[in-house]
């Protein structure tokens, strides 16, 4: 069995974080700086709890958003070997040919459900690009409203300025009364 743990900053400045993976004895499994995003396979050799740390410190001033996902590849079930799915085949104690059949079957089911699980996995990526996208294109949205006010608010001073200067271009001088 393996874990897949992957990851993607998708909000904060910079979109980048740095990621590391011990395992419960302490040893470093994984380690980058700096990364907007990240897949590691990785086969668990002790058991425990393994120690997966984002951190942003060399940005303290900026938060981040990170998505990521821990995938586990290899047998399901309540870990015993016996699934429940496994029952009936030994109360139906099928020939040998059937079993060929059964067996294929069975292959063909179980790869059919790892493809499943990674189209899951890569909806749930893309999902996650369009979460940074779409925050990224509001942040430029939200730019592009305040410096469009901006240019607006200059645009009127200057009317009202040239609109001044023209008036006072034009008025006579007022004399005083003799």
């Amino acid at each position: 069995a393996t874990v897949s743990p992957s990851s993607k900053v998708i909000g904060g400045a910079g979109l980048d974080v740095d990621f590391s993976l011990e395992s419960p004895s302490g040893r470093l499994l994984v380690s980058e700086r700096r990364r907007a995003d990240g897949l590691h396979t990785v086969e668990p050799t002790e058991a425990g709890d393994y120690r997966l740390c984002f951190d942003n410190s060399f940005s303290a001033v900026s938060e981040k958003l990170v998505f990521f996902e821990l995938l586990f590849d290899g047998p399901h079930g309540d870990g015993d070997g016996d699934g429940d799915g496994d029952a009936w085949l030994e109360a139906a104690e099928p020939e040998d040919s059937l079993d060929v059949k059964i067996e294929d079957i069975k292959e063909s089911i179980e790869t059919m459900r790892s493809r499943l699980e990674r189209s899951i996995q890569m909806q749930a990526l893309l999902r996650a690009f369009e979460a940074r996208d779409r925050k990224l294109q509001e942040s430029n949205r939200g730019r592009v409203d305040f410096w469009s006010a901006v240019n607006l608010g200059a645009l009127l001073l200057v009317a009202l300025l040239q609109v001044y200067t023209l008036r006072s271009l034009f008025q006579e001088p007022r004399r005083p009364r003799t």
